[in-house]
């Protein structure tokens, strides 16, 4: 069987992708064991004025991830 090219872009949203619905989720349970209760959770990270920081953290931090990763596997892993 043939090995798949995929291209650098696609690898990064993918890495990306899974990395920002499992980093969403952990944030969010630690939050919740931390403060102890959804108001205070929904205070820390769905505010009017903290929801745009903690979507821009983890949006970032996906990014990044997404970009590490696919270099990793783009450049180094398959040589």
């Amino acid at each position: 069987m043939a090995k798949v090219k995929e291209s650098f872009l696609k690898l990064t949203l993918r890495f990306a992708l899974v990395f920002f619905i499992f980093f969403t989720i952990i944030k969010i349970i630690i939050k919740l064991f931390t403060t102890g209760s959804f108001n205070q959770l929904q205070q820390a990270y769905f505010g009017s004025a903290t929801w745009l920081p903690f979507l821009t953290q983890v949006v970032v931090a996906s990014l990044l991830y997404g970009l590490f990763m696919a270099g990793y596997y783009k450049f180094f892993k398959n040589k």
